[in-house]
């Protein structure tokens, strides 16, 4: 694909973005528009916003890569991911609704009445927030650079650049016309191009993965890497070098790279003959065909790492602040429900995609694996199997759908993370807001530039195990639990949620852990949420005159249906 039909893509996201929010700023003049859209969403607009902002840059690029190195194991992140929904469904998204909150601070504060539980949910909702963001901005560099060669922080500030205004024009009204529009252009740029692979695929005579071996290059290959990157290879090849390997410099010679670990520079060019093995970058598993096509393979205790993963992906979905956030958008608990039920529908047919395109990669872009860059797969390959035209076509396309997931993830997580800086650090208001704006997008785009580069779905599971270690107990046991206490709320929040920052902060600043030690790390939601959850009811136990005075006014709200109008003159935000 040209850099030019590269960039067109991306600019006509881009303004398509900036026109589609400018239109919402003309609907948004109070508080509650910018917050809650004025709570008058419908459930197919709001499913589409859901599904524009939760299929991020994860869903789009980082399912499908993960699925090229690790295989069937990963097939675990889109079925939590969409499972998560029904969990929410069934525990949280009408009682949520009914609390007559903005956020989860606001939630956690009408509950528990203690300013003491709102400023640690505030504390945890902005971590989640920063933590989500920092992948897409990550991701943005990674499309950006692969289609013009800049460096990759120029593309996660473009992204940031286009959320800060969109978020600015019109909070939340504005937002959920942009990720309306961006679901449905994520779904096309992965869906149509799906049907011409399949077809190409088929009229080459339908290559299968059957091999009991790791991968070949099938063709004779050039290998560009554009980082530094330590591979292993497991017999001897030889290849065609220009760049720097090992330490030494060659110009077009050729090297028999011996089994054993190799460090290839970046800007380097490795050339490889048809039948050679794919060398694998060293954090990345050697996996046969078969090995990749079956479970509890490619990772170190895989039966604790995929139960901590489902887990994780499960629970943490009712935790994400900019998930629950839409659930305020609606007009009534009933409208929450349906809205949930449309996303279901709505995400379980995008998911259908990823696999196919981690699939067919495995097939026609191993390279991938040698660079480590297996994140790139889904833009990759239409110019691969396709080529021509068609294929520059194809790529612009999903391009623009990768632009598409950056934009409105980051756009729903900014408004959540602005809301709670505004309400909980700033004085409130429109003003505040927006100064909170600039705070959202600009910390994360500092690490995301500063930050070891991870694949972009581990760093989304981590913050869904944060998530699930800390807002999960406390909403599930606060909607339905009325013995919870203030303090036992605020040891929970801080056992689980501490414990799994902690090791959030472990796997992304050192690493790469091995053992028990990486597998607790990398996926901690396993040991978090019963220590969490634990603590919470534990504490409350001991602690019984803590709950709060006003539970029981608190529980009739969150449980009765909504035409018996018991909320009437009940708690508000602070901010209205």
């Amino acid at each position: 694909m040209s850099a030019a039909l590269g960039l067109t893509a991306v600019l006509v996201v881009v303004v398509a973005a900036i026109l589609i929010g400018a239109f919402g700023l003309r609907l948004s003049r109070t508080t509650s528009d910018f917050y809650v859209a004025s709570r008058t969403v419908s459930p197919l607009w709001n499913a589409s916003a859901i599904g524009g902002e939760y299929l991020s840059a994860a869903s789009f690029l980082g399912i499908a890569g993960l699925i090229l190195a690790y295989g069937a194991d990963m097939l675990w992140l889109p079925v939590g991911w969409t499972g998560g929904y029904l969990v929410l469904l069934v525990l949280v998204s009408a009682p949520l609704r009914r609390s007559g909150a903005y956020t989860l601070p606001d939630f956690a504060e009408a509950r528990l009445e203690s300013m003491a539980v709102r400023r640690l949910a505030s504390v945890l909702v902005v971590l989640i927030g920063w933590l989500y963001l920092m992948p897409q901005f990550q991701s943005a560099g990674l499309v950006f650079r692969t289609i013009t060669g800049t460096p990759s922080w120029v593309g996660g500030l473009l992204v940031a650049v286009v959320v800060a205004v969109n978020v600015l024009s019109g909070g939340m009204r504005s937002i959920t016309f942009v990720q309306a529009f961006q679901y449905w252009l994520k779904l096309t740029a992965l869906a149509l191009p799906v049907v011409f692979l399949l077809f190409a695929w088929h009229g080459q005579g339908r290559p299968e993965l059957g091999r009991d071996a790791p991968p070949v290059f099938a063709d004779p290959v050039t290998v560009s890497v554009s980082t530094d990157v330590t591979v292993r290879v497991d017999r001897p090849v030889e290849v065609t070098v220009t760049g720097r390997v090992d330490g030494r410099a060659f110009h077009g010679q050729r090297l028999t790279l011996q089994p054993g670990r190799h460090a290839i520079a970046h800007d380097a060019t490795v050339g490889f003959p048809a039948g050679a093995p794919v060398p694998h970058v060293e954090t990345l598993p050697v996996l046969t065909d078969h090995e990749w096509a079956l479970p509890l393979h490619g990772r170190e205790h895989p039966l604790y790492a995929t139960y901590s993963l489902i887990l994780a992906t499960f629970l943490g979905t009712m935790g994400l602040p900019h998930v629950l956030v839409r659930f305020y958008t609606n007009p009534d608990g009933q409208a929450a429900r349906r809205t949930t039920l449309v996303v279901l529908t709505l995400l379980g047919a995008f998911y259908l995609l990823p696999a196919i395109y981690g699939s067919l990669g495995r097939l026609y872009t191993p390279e991938l694996l040698m660079t480590g860059r297996t994140d790139a797969v889904v833009l990759t390959l239409p110019g691969r199997i396709i080529g021509g035209t068609a294929g520059d076509l194809l790529g612009a396309l999903v391009t623009a759908g990768a632009f598409a997931a950056f934009l409105s993830t980051s756009s729903g997580l900014a408004v959540s993370v602005a809301g709670v800086i505004g309400q909980d650090i700033l004085r409130g208001g429109v003003r505040s807001f927006r100064i909170a704006t600039i705070l959202a997008v600009i910390v994360p785009l500092l690490l995301a530039t500063g930050a070891r580069s991870l694949a972009v779905a581990d760093v989304v599971g981590l913050a869904f195990a944060v998530a699930a270690s800390s807002f999960c107990p406390l909403l599930v046991l606060g909607i339905w639990w009325r013995r919870l206490t203030t303090t036992g709320a605020m040891a929970g929040l801080l056992a689980g949620g501490g414990l799994a920052s902690v090791a959030v902060i472990a796997v992304i600043t050192g690493g790469p852990y091995t053992g028990w030690t990486g597998a607790l790390l990398a996926q901690p939601a396993a040991w978090t949420v019963p220590i969490s959850f634990g603590v919470m009811i534990i504490v409350s136990l001991l602690t019984p005159g803590r709950v709060p005075r006003g539970v029981a006014r608190t529980m009739v709200r969150l449980h009765a249906p909504e035409t018996l109008d018991v909320n009437r003159g009940d708690w508000r935000p602070r901010s209205t």
